[in-house]
């Protein structure tokens, strides 16, 4: 059994070269017809489209994405073609909730923001933005929530609001759904020119679902204009190559690392393992782990200061403001970052 990788998932060579002894390891975004063209399976991420230009004529009967979004997998074709395909929901929603709380941490200390007289409002509530939604809370905001598909299907599990009420009463407003261009629900510049003129609290934005939620043109006005107070981003349009002028502006910019937790990834590549193991009928034997932190790796002070000596998001924005050229580096070399060595916080 052949199966093509993507070069920067990592914790799973291990596993995988139990499995097959024919795994080929190539970067993402150079995965081409010719690679795959005698594959039995892929494992990608976010940087492989995966359609009929890549696909046709070879022989790939499952494909997994270690990530949540699948906007770069054309479901369509593979289900013409017969091609099994599975993505991993859910894998990183803490990894992303750690950096929303260690965000609001820093809007606390620095931006003057203070939890009991502010209203955060969370789009979408899915796996990520239930957590932040209950970290958000723990930390003494009032939180209102727009989710409009779960809204329509009569969900009960929040006093849902419209786009228009988070617009109207937000002064932190955070984007967690998926890139939807058709349908009832699209997302593709959810947050727009229009958007920005509707927002009399002047609230600090956040984006670390997909870049094109965000009108990252209109963003940029909007900062220059002051209808909007701050942002923090983490994914962008036309990754690597995104605005500089944007990333200069915003307080926070961050090179799509978010959900990039060893917990996150270490959940990612279980369930693409599980996927491949049941598509092509082995045993599933195997558990990865995440690393462990240095042994002399301590936390100390309050509890913020713990949160943030754990992750602090600025120490990532302060890398790539430094060096924007290095976006895919950045992502493809990341540290080694806990969302919880132990049960102090």
């Amino acid at each position: 059994m052949k199966v093509v990788i993507d070069d920067k998932i990592p914790f799973i060579r291990e596993v995988i070269d139990e499995i097959t002894k024919d795994a080929v390891y190539i970067k993402g975004a150079d995965i081409k017809a010719d690679d795959v063209r005698d594959a039995d399976a892929m494992i990608v991420r976010t940087r492989t489209r995966c359609d009929e230009k890549l696909l046709k004529g070879s022989r790939v009967k499952f494909i997994a994405t270690a990530t949540i979004g699948y906007d770069h997998i054309d479901t369509g074709y593979l289900e013409k073609a017969g091609i099994e395909w599975i993505n991993c929901p859910g894998c990183n929603s803490g990894s992303v909730a750690q950096y929303l709380r260690s965000t609001l941490i820093l809007l606390c200390r620095n931006k003057g923001i203070v939890p009991s007289s502010a209203t955060i409002g969370v789009v979408g509530y899915g796996h990520v933005g239930k957590k932040v939604v209950a970290q958000a809370r723990q930390m003494g905001f009032r939180v209102i929530v727009c989710d409009p598909p779960l809204q329509q299907q009569d969900d009960k599990s929040e006093d849902f609001v419209s786009l228009d009420v988070i617009a109207e009463q937000s002064d932190i407003i955070t984007f967690h759904v998926p890139f939807v261009k058709t349908g009832d629900f699209p997302t593709f510049h959810m947050a727009d020119k229009d958007f920005f003129s509707r927002l009399p609290k002047k609230p600090i934005l956040i984006n670390t679902s997909r870049g094109g939620v965000v009108d990252n043109d209109a963003l940029l006005v909007a900062l220059d204009e002051g209808l909007v107070r701050d942002a923090v981003i983490d994914t962008w349009e036309n990754e690597p190559d995104i605005s500089l002028p944007l990333l200069n502006k915003v307080y926070i910019g961050t090179p799509h690392v978010a959900g990039y937790s060893a917990d996150g990834k270490v959940n990612a590549d279980n369930m693409v393992i599980e996927g491949l193991c049941r598509h092509f009928g082995i045993e599933n034997r195997w558990h990865i782990v995440p690393p462990s932190l240095p042994a002399d790796y301590v936390l100390s002070g309050t509890d913020d200061d713990k949160r943030l000596q754990l992750y602090n998001p600025e120490n990532d924005s302060k890398r790539l403001k430094s060096a924007p050229y290095r976006f895919e580096e950045l992502r493809g070399n990341y540290p080694l970052r806990r969302e919880k060595p132990d049960k102090t916080i």
